[in-house]
Parts: C-alpha cells; sequence; structure tokens
C-alpha cells in the first residue's frame, strides 16, 4: 500500500510540474482533499497542545538561563571541534551538578529543572485582551517584572509568520485549482500565537491576586 502511494504522489507532482511550466509544485487529487484538511489540522493541533504547551515552553526557558550563566561567555564554542565535542551529555551532567550546589553557576535554574520547580503561568494571550491591546502580554510582562523583580519574571511570545496550506489540487476534470479556493475548511485554520507570562512559584499567588485587580488598567492604551 505504501509503495502505492508513494507511486502515485510522484505521478501527482509530474503531473503539477508540466501544468507549471517547470516548477516543481506539490499537488493532490480532490479526493485526497479531505486527508490533507486532516493531517493540517493535526499539524496545527499538534503544535498547540504539545510543542507551544505553556510547561515544555518553560523549560526551554530555564534551559537557556542555565546556558547563558554555565557557558563562557554565554554562549557555544563555534569552532568545529569544541562545538562537537559539546553533546547532550556534557549539558546534562552539569544541569545536575549545578543543581546540587548552589556555589555552581546556573544553580537556580539547574534546580528548577531537575526538581520540576518551574516557573507557573500568571497570565496566557487572551483575544478579549488582543482586541483591547495588541501588546497585551508584553504590557502585563512589564508590569509584573517591575513590582516583583526581573529575576522572577519571564516572558514567552511567538507569532507564526504565515500558514502554507494553499497548495494544488487536481480535480476530477483535470483541472488544477488552489486548495484555498475549494477548502473552506482550509480558509480557517489560524495562524499559532502563544503569548505566557510566567511567575516564580514563590510569588504565584500574590501575582495572581494582584493581576486580577490590575490587568484592565495595564492593558488598557
Amino acid at each position: 500500500m505504501e509503495n502505492l502511494i508513494i507511486t502515485g504522489l510522484l505521478i501527482r507532482l509530474d503531473y503539477c510540474q508540466r501544468k507549471k511550466m517547470g516548477q516543481f509544485v506539490l499537488g493532490v487529487e480532490e479526493g485526497g482533499l479531505h486527508s490533507a484538511e486532516a493531517m493540517l489540522l493535526a499539524r496545527y493541533f499538534m503544535y498547540v497542545q504539545v510543542y507551544f504547551h505553556p510547561v515544555r515552553r518553560v523549560y526551554d526557558i530555564h534551559l537557556k538561563d542555565f546556558l547563558k550563566q554555565w557557558l563562557k561567555n554565554g554562549k557555544y564554542k563555534t569552532d568545529l571541534e569544541s562545538h562537537l565535542k559539546m553533546t547532550d551529555n556534557e549539558v546534562t551532567a552539569a544541569i545536575l551538578k549545578a543543581a546540587r550546589s548552589s556555589s555552581q553557576a546556573g544553580h537556580d535554574s539547574a534546580s528548577r529543572i531537575v526538581n520540576r520547580n518551574h516557573f507557573r503561568v500568571l497570565y496566557q494571550r487572551n483575544p478579549e485582551d488582543v482586541s483591547k491591546n495588541p501588546e497585551a502580554a508584553f504590557s502585563i510582562f512589564e508590569a509584573t517584572e517591575k513590582k516583583f523583580g526581573i529575576d522572577f519574571v519571564r516572558l514567552d511570545s511567538y507569532k507564526q509568520k504565515g500558514s502554507s496550506v494553499n497548495f494544488p489540487v487536481i480535480t476530477r476534470d483535470n483541472r488544477i485549482i488552489p486548495s484555498i479556493t475549494l477548502s473552506e475548511t482550509l480558509q480557517r485554520i489560524p495562524v499559532v500565537a502563544v503569548d505566557y507570562v510566567y511567575i516564580s512559584p514563590l510569588y504565584r499567588k500574590e501575582a495572581e491576586r494582584w493581576l486580577e485587580k490590575q490587568r484592565e488598567s495595564i492593558i488598557k492604551i
């Protein structure tokens, strides 16, 4: 079955190439459009629910904070031999060592990783807030950092630059039509956009009470 699918895909690629005057364009048959929709929706939900899960993202932040303190000048070496010698094993061992001793560089971040004492979400992107202030998360981050200190607050912000969901579809009458024209589903797949403001567990409850009272005045433009 896999060979049949691959063979069919190569035929579709060749067909689209001829129609597009030499350009290599990936196309699908009209009968496969729903499968393409399902794959693209699954990709979107995978990004939102897994890759951009707030806990996974905050561990990236703690790891970056650790590396900035542990590495010389906060950066990896760029000469090839030294760079190739640095593997996950060295980094993991350094994290464990730093977590066990407060005198080690990067101890705080390493301890948070090893002991799962990561920063908690204080605020996350809300469409209602964005409609009032497109930079609502950044405004809240700045206000929170000013209130509780730079060492206890982190910001994670990402917005997908574009969504490449438009591809040629070979219709049953042998025409090539853009997928966006044929599929209302693909027209509505949103771009991935996340904003998280994190707070140290030390101030979590206090920060939540403070933000509940101050949120509207902070995001007001």
